[in-house]
């Protein structure tokens, strides 16, 4: 008896653990472009920016780029890119878009590429999934849904202050 209990209880432990995993890994592919766990931020109340990040994996014989995204969620959706000059951390728009070559990865990510969610219509809260659409040059656009996570998913990866961030436009 106490096998079958020990059993059934290692069993069911596997199945949520499987289950877990399905549920918080989410995937997008059309045609050769994969779109990989795409992820945010909750942002405190009366906050306008909000931030993207993703995994773009191209599987197609050709380069494409990520050149804009839109959400309902904010006026504006705009490609960052994080760098390290003399010392200070600047954002920087991608003007002419991220590019990721034939059979290559780019992760946007914390302190790397991002995008910005710019005046946005309320804030992000934790659990929600927010719609997206990725537009690209050299491959259709595409339809994810950005998953809010909590501040304390990746208490590793420290947050970037996007509340003094001013845009050029």
């Amino acid at each position: 008896m106490n096998k079958r209990i020990t059993l059934l209880f290692a069993s069911s432990a596997l199945i949520l653990s499987i289950f877990t995993t399905v549920a918080m890994a989410h995937e997008y592919s059309h045609g050769e472009v994969y779109i990989d766990h795409p992820w945010s931020r909750p942002t405190p109340p009366g906050a306008s920016m909000g931030v993207g990040y993703l995994v773009i994996r191209n599987h197609g014989n050709s380069d494409i780029t990520l050149i804009g995204a839109s959400t309902p969620r904010a006026d504006e959706v705009s490609i960052h890119e994080t760098l390290m000059k003399d010392g200070v951390m600047r954002m920087q728009p991608l003007e002419s878009g991220l590019g990721v070559a034939s059979g290559e990865t780019v992760e946007l990510k914390p302190h790397s590429y991002h995008l910005m969610l710019e005046k946005l219509v309320k804030p992000l809260k934790e659990g929600e999934r927010v719609p997206l659409t990725l537009e690209f040059e050299g491959a259709e656009s595409m339809e994810v849904e950005l998953n809010v996570q909590s501040l304390d998913d990746d208490a590793s990866v420290p947050e970037m202050d996007h509340s003094a961030h001013q845009m050029d436009h």
